[in-house]
Parts: structure tokens; C-alpha cells; sequence
């Protein structure tokens, strides 16, 4: 499985042509306590960097956005009972949703590890 990152601080994680989505570790740093998420509909499209989610906070409100243009196939109920998963696991239990992507060319505009720990340290 490849982890990448986006510029807007979501993490995506490659298996197959099936992605998981969530909010970066940096992210949740910077919005504090998560209080509330709003996920996508399964089975509905999104085209890359199409506003997918919203996830609140006791600080502020923030988009999530797609990283990768397709249709979603599942999401985290888990994490509609208990936003918190997204500050106390972000990459593993406070995952997002899951998509379906359809163009895999996509990836190369996303940012490996290294790179994005680069951006963040410069912020």
C-alpha cells in the first residue's frame, strides 16, 4: 500500500484501484478537538479536489477534499459516532471514506512522505 499526502493535508492510502482517505496528523494538530464530521454519500463522485467532507472542530470548521477523482464506496461510521478517532488515530481508526478512483494518473500529482513533512515543517 502507497501513502501519499495532499497539499490541503489529506492522507490517502493506495490498495488496488481502491483508495482510503482521512485528515493528516498535522491537520488535526492544527484544528484541535474534532466534534463533528460530515461524510460523502457511498456512491456518489467527486472529481480531484472537489470539496468532500467537512470536519469540525472546537477551533474551527475545515473542508476535506478529494485527493483523487471517483466515486465513494464506503465510509466511517465509526467516526460519525465518534469524531474524535480523527485527533486520537488520524492515519488508522479516523479514517474518512473509502473511493473507487478512475484515473490512477492522478497520484503522481500527490506528495510522498519525505515531501510532505517538508511542506509542513515549512508552515
Amino acid at each position: 500500500m502507497t501513502l501519499l499526502y495532499t497539499e490541503d493535508h489529506e492522507w490517502i492510502k493506495v490498495d488496488g484501484d481502491i483508495a482510503t482517505v482521512g485528515i493528516t496528523k498535522h491537520a488535526q494538530d492544527a484544528l484541535g478537538d474534532v466534534v463533528f464530521v460530515e461524510l460523502p454519500e457511498v456512491g456518489k463522485s467527486f472529481d480531484q479536489k472537489d470539496v468532500s467532507g467537512v470536519v469540525e472542530s472546537v477551533k474551527a470548521a475545515a473542508d476535506v477534499y478529494m485527493p483523487i477523482t471517483g466515486e465513494i464506496t464506503e465510509v466511517n461510521e465509526a467516526l460519525r459516532d465518534d469524531p474524535s478517532l480523527a485527533n486520537s488515530d488520524p492515519l488508522g481508526a479516523g479514517w474518512f471514506f473509502k473511493v473507487k478512483f478512475s484515473q490512477p494518473d492522478q497520484l503522481t500529482a500527490l506528495m510522498d512522505e519525505a515531501s510532505y513533512t517538508k511542506l509542513t515543517d515549512a508552515a
